[in-house]
């Protein structure tokens, strides 16, 4: 088996028409010698932030001496991104080996596991043979029935935060969700969440409660002193001064301070983290598609943005650079978003949208997008496709001398770049 292979059979299963459940990656990983058993991870949920969290904590564990596994989802450009030891992704001659060993063992199952469940159990076997000290975990949706759920101890369960999003798998409740979310507390093992939804907060920490687990949550009055621009931030926060992030988005400092309250859980624990492995992990700390400058004429910098909550976010990190000076706009969504309220948010940084349509079944057509923003204000135009709709806003945004924003999905991420690529734009 190749690579092209190992993927074409991986992605031969739409999960989104499989029962939820953990029977299917149980039975799987049980013929595997259940290689998760071998492992200690810190477990990953919540609505935002997950992907920023683990790529800094990655980085600070990576600084400290530890052999660190990464599984995070969905991937950005490639599909080897979603699992990676000490910051280097699955190369594709292995990912292929693991797809062709582990093959005949999901082919004999009656019930043959989902996609997202064959790459978790890749991962898993793929963490075990590379001999991870700590593996951060990150669940694909909700946590309850997540197939990375079947771990049994994690040393750390860490829920970045709580919004209504996937409210048609996950309920359409604050309180709902965090209920799902919560799924992953586990017995004695302490949770940290990074949320400042009170209601959440309560669901999730009656659920420590009631496994023996400590709750800690983030206080956000210890996060002072941030002075940012386009070329990073700094910040102090709690008995931390002048911490340094090159990941931008005035969001991040707040994923960093959660970052901090976890290295503070895993010190507790007995995991040996020097201050200097942490200041020196979080400045190393890269993740794409997170207020990613992508190209410096014109300015376009790439937000993956795509619920109300992360646009919202967007928009303060745009106001924060930027002042009262108002942005175009690159952008698609998916119809399954709440994308009037995002455009509403969005009409008070922006005075023009270029739209188009993702490469996605869920996605939001381009011409009723550009209606519903040009209702919220902002001169909109749809185009047919990303390579009309990117020459179109990469002219206006050098002729006028203004900032272009991509925001809305990262379903367009990847052939963005390939674009920019393609046209030597960089």
């Amino acid at each position: 088996m190749n690579y092209t292979e190992a993927l074409a059979y991986i992605h031969s299963v739409n999960w989104t028409f499989c029962k939820p459940g953990l029977e299917r990656i149980n039975a799987l990983c049980d013929k595997l010698g259940d290689p998760q058993n071998s492992l200690h991870f810190v477990h990953v949920a919540g609505t935002n932030g997950k992907g920023s969290f683990c790529s800094m904590l990655s980085s600070v564990l990576h600084r400290a001496g530890l052999r660190v596994g990464l599984y995070t989802s969905p991937y950005i450009r490639f599909f080897n991104e979603r699992m990676c030891v000490d910051g280097t992704p699955i190369s594709d001659e292995e990912l292929a080996e693991l797809t062709e060993y582990i093959r005949p063992i999901a082919d004999a199952m009656t019930d043959k596991p989902t996609e997202f469940e064959l790459i978790t159990a890749i991962a898993f076997e793929y963490f075990k043979r590379h001999a991870c000290n700590v593996v951060i975990l990150e669940a694909g949706m909700g946590g309850r029935l997540d197939s990375t759920n079947i771990i049994r101890h994690p040393l750390l369960s860490v829920i970045t935060g709580i919004a209504l999003d996937h409210t048609a798998y996950l309920g359409d409740t604050v309180e709902a969700i965090a209920a799902e979310k919560a799924g992953i507390i586990k017995d004695g093992a302490p949770v940290l969440y990074g949320g400042e939804n009170r209601n959440a907060a309560a669901v999730i920490e009656k659920t420590a409660k009631e496994k023996g687990s400590r709750f800690v949550s983030v206080d956000y009055r210890g996060l002072r002193n941030i002075c940012g621009d386009l070329g990073g931030t700094t910040f102090d926060f709690e008995q931390y001064e002048k911490i340094k992030i090159r990941l931008l988005g005035m969001y991040q400092p707040r994923n960093a301070a959660v970052v901090l309250k976890a290295v503070e859980l895993l010190r507790a624990g007995g995991m040996e983290i020097p201050e200097q492995a942490v200041r020196e992990g979080l400045a190393e700390a890269r993740w794409k598609a997170r207020f990613e400058v992508l190209t410096e004429d014109p300015l376009m910098i790439f937000d993956g943005a795509h619920n109300p909550q992360g646009i919202h976010s967007a928009v303060e990190s745009i106001r924060y650079y930027f002042g009262d000076r108002k942005v175009y706009l690159l952008t698609g969504v998916l119809k399954d978003k709440d994308y009037t309220a995002i455009a509403a948010d969005l009409s008070q940084v922006a005075s023009r949208a270029f739209t188009i349509t993702p490469d996605s079944p869920r996605a939001l057509i381009a011409s009723d997008y550009a209606e519903t923003l040009s209702a919220s204000g902002i001169v909109s135009q749809a185009y047919d496709s990303l390579s009309e709709g990117l020459s179109a806003a990469r002219s206006a945004a050098k002729q006028d001398g203004v900032p272009l924003l991509c925001l809305g999905s990262l379903y367009v991420y990847s052939t963005l770049m390939e674009e920019i690529e393609r046209s030597h734009l960089k």
